[in-house]
């Protein structure tokens, strides 16, 4: 068994400072451990039973050793429980802060010794730890009520930050795409990102990893694990701490040092690892690869019903290296003799707002073999796009298989237009610059690494 194994999916549970109090962090944990597929151990010395769970006094008490245990009491406690866990448990999850980020390395230092004195591998400190709905883990500190969870999928989210790691899920809840395993390591006194990159390169529950950076201990096992991970499926990096300012607030979220960004960036080019410019470009990139494969070439088809947003579709194209090449001469009169001569053939091609859904088909098949890529555009408050857009657009991906995004401007037939697409597989956008992104990312180019 793969060692991480026991971090995502453990069989048993302990939890250091659970607490019946639904307002405390350790009663908010130990009622989302309630569903977990295991079993869970509270540890708190004021009570024998809570929430119907037989409660030990201390983390020695345990009656077996466990394959987690969540460690939820001061900094200053965290070595005397680190102690007691020797043999009792193989991964423990330090969710407290007050170590290296607040100055206090020396701390820090000691807990990294016992644990490895004790066998116990460290995730964290300063950290929200695990997720996997797969498994129905949740170590976050979070209620349902204030943070409704995302459902399962094929993402993977790796982030430094917790902060940052709330923000993507619930991004990637909203954007109606899944979460196969997430996981904050905070500090990364011990586990650090490079391990978690391994075993998610072999994890069958994941399609693609997106993660959120601010700084690397070791650069060498860094790329060489991002290496490793993006040749087996996609690999999209958020770096934080570029500038001095940047780097100075990572230090002090995490007690890590940042590093040259320039030499970062370089190097990721180098080794051919996708990295994003910012939060919604990561989501944007997201999105694309948990719905399709990405796919070689540049050359982009922008096909739409409004003039303006193709042309703001095709500035992002050029943003991101993407070609809009011209439509074969051919194709090019074959369509200009079958549409209405007010309608724009070329790239883009404009169908106006009397567009009709059969025009996008037409349009769709035609330049099929011409382009890499497409772009679809419906403005939805014209009478001419109903949800057969939804059935032309599904045959077209499940014909074709070439990447394909869709921009659906809210209103009309969208709210029931939108579900259809993705659910035959292909990602919607709000905006036509942000479904060119999710494109980007499903084009291997050079042009699209950061």
């Amino acid at each position: 068994m793969k060692e991480l194994e026991r971090l995502f999916f453990p069989k048993t549970v302990a939890l250091v400072g659970a607490s019946p109090d639904g307002a405390k962090l350790g009663g908010i944990v130990l009622r989302n451990l309630l569903s977990l597929k295991g079993r869970v151990f509270p540890v708190n010395p004021r009570y024998d039973e809570i929430l119907g769970l037989h409660s030990f006094p201390s983390a020695g008490s345990l009656p077996e050793p466990v394959d987690l245990s969540i460690i939820m009491r001061p900094a200053a406690e965290v070595p005397g429980i680190l102690a007691e866990l020797r043999g009792k448990t193989h991964f423990a999850l330090i969710v407290s802060a007050g170590f290296a980020e607040t100055g206090a390395a020396g701390l820090q230092s000691e807990i990294v010794r016992i644990a490895s004195e004790a066998g116990v591998r460290l995730v964290g400190p300063n950290c929200l730890g695990v997720y996997n709905p797969f498994h129905r883990l949740d170590t976050m500190f979070l209620p349902h009520e204030s943070m409704k969870r995302p459902k399962r999928g094929n993402v993977a989210v790796v982030s430094q930050s917790g902060a940052m790691m709330i923000c993507l899920l619930d991004a990637i809840r909203v954007a109606n795409t899944g979460v196969s395993r997430a996981v904050n390591y905070g500090n990364a006194a011990d586990l650090d990102a490079p391990e978690v990159y391994e075993y998610l390169a072999d994890d069958d529950g994941t399609a693609v990893v997106v993660s959120y950076l601010e700084s690397v201990s070791d650069g060498r096992r860094f790329l060489e694990a991002a290496r490793f991970l993006s040749r087996r499926k996609p690999l999209l990096v958020l770096k934080a701490g570029k500038g001095e300012g940047g780097s100075a607030a990572a230090f002090s979220h995490t007690g890590r040092l940042a590093g040259n960004y320039g030499v970062f960036r370089s190097l990721l080019a180098h080794y051919g690892i996708r990295e994003v410019a910012g939060f919604d470009e990561l989501l944007d990139a997201a999105k694309a690869v948990s719905y399709q494969r990405p796919a070689p070439g540049t050359r982009v088809c922008i096909i739409t019903n409004g003039g303006g947003s193709g042309v703001l579709a095709a500035d992002e194209c050029a943003r991101h290296g993407l070609q809009l090449a011209g439509l074969p001469e051919d194709v090019r009169q074959a369509l200009k003799n079958t549409f209405p001569s007010f309608y724009t053939v070329a790239n883009p091609v404009d169908l106006t707002g009397q567009v009709r859904d059969d025009d996008y088909r037409e349009a769709l098949f035609a330049l099929r073999d011409h382009f890499d890529g497409f772009v679809v555009i419906a403005l939805t408050g014209v009478a001419g796009v109903t949800l057969r857009l939804g059935d032309h657009l599904r045959e077209f991906r499940e014909t074709v298989r070439k990447p394909l995004v869709v921009h659906i401007a809210q209103g009309g037939v969208a709210p029931r237009l939108i579900p259809l697409v993705e659910k035959a597989g292909i990602p919607v956008y709000p905006s036509p610059e942000r479904a060119v992104r999710g494109l980007a990312a499903l084009l291997e180019s050079e042009g699209n690494h950061g």
